[in-house]
């Protein structure tokens, strides 16, 4: 008897630890199938993530689409099916587009501005994805989790709020109103919500009413994602802002790991004393600090600095480790 309630024990203990890590599949299953396809999903879904992240943007007739940018022709074939409806500026734009039009597209790998797979060794075959919506997604995720009794949450991101209003589009209330429709706009739900604009972020919350549990975003400020102070968002004075309308921030991962000596910046250490949790972005198995393994990356993240999840292309990478 003594034998077995150590082991019990040992078990209970080996997993109270592994559900306070959050593993966050980023954009889907996005390191073995094109990012943010329902295929993608339903692969990070098998994977056992916690989370699965959605980025979305306004179709022509204001239907959320999942897609990472504004832009097509970086993860569909649109410049072969539209080659005539480009901007001035040479970008073809899911605005311009209804989403009978989207929905012809093929998704591929993401490729850079001369076509070539940014990740090379990915996913490298011509299956016909196509681009999914919102609604598509949280009700396939809700059906997965209904037949395998699971409880995998969404991560949706706004993204570009303010580009949308110049087109005349509130993107995030229409989020929030289809949050709504689900049961999702609720602090106890299974979701979180995060936008780089901080000026967004407080206008979900106190704008807005939203009650869903909203993630601050933290960039560069060169990345131009907002006119949001980043470096300003970081301070102990930019981190009690945020506290006051949200529930974690989701930083990149050179902002809360030194990368030559891979100490903690002490980023993670200020937001956890304003109650704030830290879902860093992005691990990546093919893209990882010169010389480090991702064994010994994991284990600094999580044992070391103590973040409380992270954004994953490899979900099975991150839950494997995290079981071990």
């Amino acid at each position: 008897m003594p034998r077995l309630l150590s082991s019990m024990l040992f078990l209970l203990v080996s997993f109270n630890l592994f559900a306070k890590h959050d593993v966050i599949a980023h954009r889907g299953a996005s390191g073995y199938l094109p990012e943010h396809t329902l295929e993608a999903l339903i692969l990070a879904h098998a994977q056992n993530a916690d989370y699965i992240e959605q980025d979305l943007v306004l179709s022509k007739d204001l239907i959320p689409v999942v897609l990472h940018d504004i832009h097509l022709e970086t993860v569909t074939n649109v410049e072969q099916v539209f080659p005539k409806r480009a901007r001035d500026d040479g970008r073809f734009y899911a605005f311009d587009f209804t989403l009978a039009e989207l929905k012809t597209l093929r998704v591929h790998e993401r490729t850079d501005s001369n076509g070539q797979q940014v990740y090379p060794s990915r996913y490298n075959g011509q299956s016909k994805f196509r681009i999914a919506t919102f609604e598509e997604q949280i009700q396939l995720i809700s059906e997965l989790n209904r037949q395998l009794n699971r409880e995998v949450g969404y991560y949706p991101e706004i993204k570009s709020p303010q580009w949308h209003k110049k087109h005349g589009a509130d993107i995030s209330k229409i989020v929030l109103d289809i949050l709504r429709k689900y049961k999702l706009d609720d602090a106890n739900a299974k979701i979180f919500v995060q936008c780089f604009d901080f000026n967004e972020t407080k206008r979900m919350r106190n704008g807005l009413n939203a009650k869903v549990k909203l993630v601050q975003l933290i960039g560069e400020n060169d990345w131009g994602e907002s006119n949001s102070d980043y470096d300003y968002l970081k301070t102990p004075a930019g981190l009690k802002d945020i506290a006051t309308v949200a529930q974690g921030i989701g930083p990149w991962i050179p902002h809360v790991l030194e990368p030559d000596s891979m100490t903690s910046t002490g980023l993670v250490e200020s937001a956890h004393q304003l109650g704030l949790s830290v879902h860093p972005y992005t691990f990546r198995t093919d893209q990882l600090p010169k010389g480090i393994t991702s064994k010994k990356l994991l284990d600094v993240l999580f044992d070391d600095i103590k973040v409380d999840g992270i954004f994953t292309d490899f979900t099975d990478t991150v839950v494997h480790h995290l079981q071990k």
